[in-house]
């Protein structure tokens, strides 16, 4: 029998640009395994415009922390050759990696070139606000540090159709290559209009050229690293018809178990549907509707109706390509999707997310390791090991909601008679103390059950019945569990069986 699957997003925005990253992969990955989480989707690791920079204001693709560019031979994260050491190391603790891909974009150029634009409208991008003018612009890469090593392909600003900066008169805007005289590539979210732009040099997917070039460079990436999967950066903004071609193209160079996860940010449920549908289920999606319903549900406190929690998201509905998560580098404090759900609710919302049946879920760095910078914030790993503990250990078999009241929800996981002692009782409350009597099988009657999370010390005896009246305290979360007395020696002799 398998365990469940678990994946942790390995950074937060404000991990320390020591160039010690991927060592700390390497350390940890054995410690993660071991408390279930087997995947690990690792920040960007081709080089960015600056030392500091986290990868998403991509330079270099083919530049893994190996040559001298933009002040550095490292990345924030480390050399190359540390970073394929983790990868090795977490291949032989049996944790998948999962590489971001930042496509969208390039930054940090290595000379400007004169070319004629058209300025539009920020907030409405079909509309323009200018006649074709003259700019110069950071659009030229030929990557010098690197000549043509693994590439020969120099980018110019034919390759693209829009910038943000007109270094000549030092202003910035949102300019529109008139010289491409296709203009925005319509295969985008129409967001503001056309969303195809989004920041630095955007590139042009109606280039064959382009499409080439970086489905070559995906599969070095697969080559090179012996990756598990790709997280795709900002696909709304990517021409659609390439996400479908480019994840067709990796599956087949790696196999059907090379996994896909794109991060299409947006709480619309239809789209994230029509996305889905239109590159043929490929990849997962994040689910980024049920990601604003639980920080709702953090900032409402008992006014959120909690039966409510799942409606209209991605779990709910296509629950095996969702990706669950409750937070990431992009909705912490500060960020530019900034949507934080809240202490009090946090341990709540993972419980949400780690032990239902639908969805895969990821735990974010942040919430675990704790966030830097000038505003840190502790970690709650205290709160989230008991939760990964329930997963690896408990959260099996058939889910039975008890969705019947707006304050306190619960749900039990029947288990699974493959893995000794599984099966559980979740109970979430927003308001005051709450109760509930579920039922978790007449097979358990008199068995002792505590809740492993701590957040109450009494246990309860399972009923003739199978069920029990089980507690939760105002505005947490109870997980009730089977006691006995060593769990961690049951599992060992279940594994050293199968």
């Amino acid at each position: 029998m398998k365990r469940n699957h678990t994946m942790m997003q390995f950074f937060e925005w404000h991990v320390e640009a020591d160039g010690a990253h991927w060592k700390r992969l390497s350390e940890r990955a054995p410690e993660l395994k071991k408390k279930g989480i087997d995947s690990v989707w690792i920040p960007p690791v081709t080089k960015g415009s600056s030392p500091e920079d986290t990868g998403y204001g991509v330079y270099d693709l083919y530049d893994l922390g190996e040559f001298d560019q933009k002040g550095t031979v490292k990345t924030k994260y480390g050399s190359k050759e540390e970073l394929l050491a983790a990868m090795g190391i977490c291949t032989q603790n049996g944790v998948a990696v999962y590489v971001d891909l930042v496509m969208n974009h390039k930054a940090g150029a290595d000379e400007t070139e004169r070319f004629q634009v058209i300025e539009v409208d920020p907030n409405n991008r079909t509309k323009d606000i200018s006649k074709p003018f003259e700019i110069e612009g950071w659009t030229k890469f030929d990557f010098p540090g690197r000549g043509n090593t693994y590439s020969s392909f120099k980018w110019n600003h034919t390759h693209f159709n829009g910038t943000d900066y007109d270094a000549a008169e030092d202003r910035t805007g949102i300019f529109r290559i008139a010289t491409n005289e296709e203009g925005w590539d319509e295969n985008v979210d129409d967001e503001f209009g056309n969303y195809d732009y989004l920041m630095f040099a955007n590139i042009d997917y109606r280039k064959p050229e382009v499409r080439e070039e970086m489905i070559n460079w995906g599969k070095w990436m697969i080559d090179t690293l012996q990756c598990n999967g790709f997280r795709l950066d900002a696909i709304k903004h990517i021409n659609h018809e390439f996400v479908k071609q480019f994840a067709k193209e990796m599956i087949k160079k790696r196999g059907q178990d090379f996994y896909i996860v794109g991060e299409f940010w947006k709480p619309d449920l239809a789209s994230c549907q029509k996305f889905l549908d239109t590159v043929d289920y490929q990849i997962d999606l994040f689910d980024v509707s049920l990601h604003y319903k639980l920080h709702e549900a953090s900032l409402a406190g008992k006014a959120f109706d909690l039966t409510t929690i799942f409606n209209d998201t991605l779990v709910q509905t296509h629950p095996t390509h969702a990706v669950t998560f409750v937070d990431n580098h992009d909705s912490q404090p500060g960020e530019a999707l900034e949507s934080w759900i809240d202490d009090w609710f946090k341990q709540s919302a993972y419980a949400l997310i780690l032990l239902r049946q639908g969805g895969y879920p990821c735990v974010f760095y942040g919430d675990y390791y704790g966030i830097g910078g000038e505003n840190p914030i502790p970690p709650k790993q205290a709160a989230l090991d008991p939760l990964l503990a329930a997963r690896y250990h408990h959260a099996y078999g058939d889910q039975i909601d008890y969705f019947d009241h707006p304050n306190t929800i619960g749900w039990v996981r029947c288990g699974i008679a493959e893995i000794p002692h599984s099966g559980c009782a979740v109970i979430i409350g927003n308001g005051e103390n709450g109760e509930k009597r579920m039922c978790v099988g007449k097979e358990r009657a008199g068995q002792t059950w505590y809740d492993i999370t701590g957040n109450q010390e009494q246990t309860f005896t399972i009923e003739e019945d199978g069920c029990a009246n089980f507690t939760v305290k105002g505005g947490s979360v109870s997980v009730w569990v089977e006691q006995v007395e060593d769990q961690e020696s049951d599992d060992q002799k279940q594994e050293a069986q199968a």
